[in-house]
């Protein structure tokens, strides 16, 4: 193989990693950041269990 051709590789390799870590992070942060739709606040505050995070 030519050096171009490793250099290439190298350089779409780190940027299909550095794009499934991307997703995956934005993935995590959708999933646990609050909705927009819930901006009042109950009266009463929900009972949990102890072992609740």
């Amino acid at each position: 193989m030519s050096l171009t051709t490793i250099i290439l590789m190298l350089v779409f390799g780190w940027l299909s990693v550095a794009a499934a870590m991307l997703w995956g992070v934005l993935r995590i942060t959708r999933r646990h950041h609050p909705s927009s739709s819930k901006t009042e606040k109950p009266t009463e505050p929900t009972r949990r269990h102890a072992a609740a995070h």
